[in-house]
C-alpha cells in the first residue's frame, strides 16, 4: 500500500476529458445498443490508458478521471440506499446555460452499504506504486444534503424526513459507512467536492434562491454539521480533503463570489486535513479569508483554470502563489487546477492536449516554489 499522503504540491481535482470512444459507448448503453458489461470493459480500458498518463505525466495522485459517472455528483447520490435518479422538467441554472435534468429522490430510510464507488476505487488501486496513491472523489455530504433539499425536491424530502435533524444523522451516517468501506477496500485518500459553499458566497444567488427563509449562519452551520459528522472518527492515516468551486460546466460558472461569507464556518471549522480552493480569477476574490485557516492545515491553490486552453502567466502565478503565502505559510501551500476538466460527461472547452499542458504546467511551477518532486 502506498504510504503517499495527500495533498500534493503539484496536484489536480479529480476529472478528466472523456475519450470520444467512452462517450460513445455511454450514449449506446443509454440506447439499450451494448450491454452493462460491454461498457465496464471500455470504461476499464480507458481508465487503464488514463491511469498510465497520469503517471507518466509524474503526478502523485492517480483517479478514474470519474469516467464511470455522468456527473460528478449525482451517481455517487444514486448509488447510496434508498435514493433514486429522477427526471425534473429543468436543470441548474448556470452563466447563460443549463445543465442536465435528472436529480435524486429518497425513497425510505438512507444507508450507504455496498456502494458501487467501492468497486469503482479498486479498480484504480491496482495502479498503484510507491509513488503514487489512488483518489477517490465523493460529493460532500452537504452536497448531498442540498440537492435533498432543492426546491423541487423538498417537498418529498420532508415527507420521508419530517425531522431535520434525522435527516442529516442519517445522511452523516450514510458517509461513514461509505468511507469505511472504502478505508477497508485500502483507501486513503478521499476528497469532497463541494460547491454548496460556493453557492453561498454568492449574494444574488443566495438571495434568490433562499430569501430570508434562512440565515447564512444557520445554512453554513448545517453544512458543517453533516460533513463532520460524516468525517467523526476517521482513521488517522486517511486523508479527507474537500474541494470548493463555484459550478463547473462547459467552461461556464454557476456562482460569483469571495470565501469571505463562508471562511469562518468551512475554514476554520470543517474537520477535512486540506482545502482544494477555486483561485483561478476574480470571481474568487482575494486570499485574505485564507486567515480562517486552522493552523497546519494545507491549501491547494486552484490558480490554473481548467476552464480556458490558454496557458497561464508563470510569474503572475507563483507572484500569486507568494501572496497567498501571507495568510497561509508556504510550506503549507500547493498548487492545482482549479476545478477538474469534466464534471460531468461533456466536459471542458479545451482538448486533451490542452489538459495536459495545463498540469504540466502545475507541475513546472511547482517545482520552482518548492523545488520538490
Amino acid at each position: 500500500m502506498s504510504k503517499l499522503h495527500a495533498p500534493f504540491r503539484f496536484d489536480y481535482v479529480g476529472s478528466f476529458l472523456r475519450p470520444e470512444t467512452l462517450l460513445q459507448a455511454r450514449t449506446q448503453f443509454e440506447k439499450c445498443e451494448i450491454s452493462a458489461s460491454d461498457l465496464k470493459k471500455i470504461e476499464d480500458d480507458a481508465i487503464t490508458d488514463l491511469v498510465a498518463k497520469q503517471k507518466k505525466a509524474g503526478f502523485h495522485v492517480i483517479t478514474d478521471g470519474e469516467f464511470r459517472r455522468h456527473s460528478w455528483h449525482l451517481d455517487f447520490m444514486w448509488g447510496l440506499e434508498n435514493v433514486k435518479r429522477i427526471e425534473l422538467s429543468h436543470g441548474y441554472y448556470f452563466h447563460g446555460l443549463e445543465t442536465y435534468h435528472t436529480s435524486v429522490e429518497i425513497e425510505g430510510k438512507i444507508g450507504g452499504h455496498n456502494h458501487p464507488f467501492v468497486e469503482h476505487y479498486k479498480f484504480v488501486k491496482q495502479f498503484e506504486d510507491e509513488n503514487t496513491v489512488a483518489k477517490q472523489t465523493l460529493p460532500a455530504p452537504a452536497q448531498t444534503l442540498s440537492e435533498f433539499l432543492r426546491a423541487d425536491n423538498i417537498a418529498h424530502t420532508k415527507e420521508i424526513y419530517p425531522s431535520y435533524d434525522d435527516l442529516i444523522n442519517d445522511l452523516g451516517k450514510a458517509y461513514q459507512t461509505v468511507i469505511k468501506e472504502l478505508y477497508d477496500a485500502g483507501c486513503r485518500n478521499i476528497q469532497f467536492d463541494d460547491c454548496t459553499w460556493g453557492m453561498i458566497v454568492d449574494k444574488d444567488y443566495w438571495e434568490k434562491k433562499v430569501g430570508k427563509s434562512i440565515t447564512v449562519e444557520a445554512q453554513a452551520n448545517a453544512y458543517l454539521k453533516v460533513n463532520n459528522l460524516a468525517i467523526e472518527g476517521k482513521p488517522d492515516d486517511l486523508a479527507i480533503t474537500t474541494h470548493v468551486c463555484r459550478g463547473n460546466y462547459q467552461s461556464t460558472y454557476a456562482a460569483t463570489g469571495p470565501y469571505d461569507r463562508v471562511a469562518p464556518y468551512l475554514f476554520a471549522k470543517e474537520n477535512v486535513d486540506a482545502f482544494y480552493l477555486e483561485y483561478d480569477d476574480a470571481r474568487a476574490g482575494g486570499f485574505e479569508p485564507l486567515k480562517y485557516v486552522t493552523p497546519g492545515k494545507k491549501v491547494v491553490l486552484g490558480l490554473i483554470t481548467s476552464k480556458r486552453p490558454d496557458l497561464e502567466d508563470k510569474a503572475t502565478v507563483i507572484a500569486r502563489i507568494k501572496e497567498a503565502s501571507k495568510y497561509v505559510p508556504l510550506e503549507n501551500l500547493c498548487l492545482s487546477p482549479q476545478c477538474g476538466f469534466s464534471s460531468n460527461a461533456i466536459g471542458n472547452k479545451l482538448t486533451e492536449e490542452d489538459q495536459w499542458k495545463k498540469l504540466a504546467l502545475v507541475k513546472e511551477i511547482a517545482k520552482e516554489v518548492w523545488g520538490e518532486n
